[in-house]
């Protein structure tokens, strides 16, 4: 009975996808702000949800901001670090996983190459932008864009414009 169990839990194990690392390129830091450790080793992490008003006074929530505060994303023990909602530490090269909690659709196309931007092969590796490339983490909806204009079309080596059939 206990092989009988044993290799059950074998094929669920082989069932389960491996956790794979995705390639990304480093986060979007702010210069001379990381590691956030430089200043924050010597501080004892303030829990109380409150307006920052001597550093990091810039940064104004509009992420969920009657729900959300700083330290439900970042870790008050290790600065350098974000956290799960379990409380697992998760690198910023993996905050993709962090924001999947919440956003599990986009995380989802993401890694399909849907949502986001991917480089590399179809069947081989793959380069991942993380969600912070694109979306300020804190204010992630994107700002209204003036467009570009319209290309100009191609010319020949005589300057005349190239048309279809020609």
């Amino acid at each position: 009975m206990r092989l009988i169990f044993l290799a059950l839990g074998a094929l669920a194990a082989a069932a389960q996808p491996a956790q794979e690392k995705l390639e990304v390129p480093p986060p979007p830091f702010t210069e001379g702000l990381f590691p956030c450790s430089n200043c924050h080793a010597a501080m004892k992490p303030n829990r109380t949800r409150r307006t920052l008003v001597a550093m990091h006074d810039d940064i104004v929530l509009k992420h969920d901001e009657e729900h959300r505060w700083c330290l439900d994303c970042h870790d008050a023990n290790n600065r350098d670090t974000l956290h799960l909602a379990s409380g697992e530490p998760v690198s910023f090269e993996e905050s993709y996983k962090l924001c999947g909690q919440c956003h599990g659709e986009k995380l989802r196309d993401w890694k399909a190459g849907v949502h986001g931007r991917r480089t590399g092969s179809w069947n081989g590796a793959k380069r991942y932008l993380l969600c912070a490339n694109c979306h300020n983490p804190h204010q992630p909806k994107f700002h209204a864009l003036a467009p570009k204009p319209a290309p100009l079309p191609p010319t020949r080596a005589t300057g005349e414009k190239a048309t279809h059939g020609n």
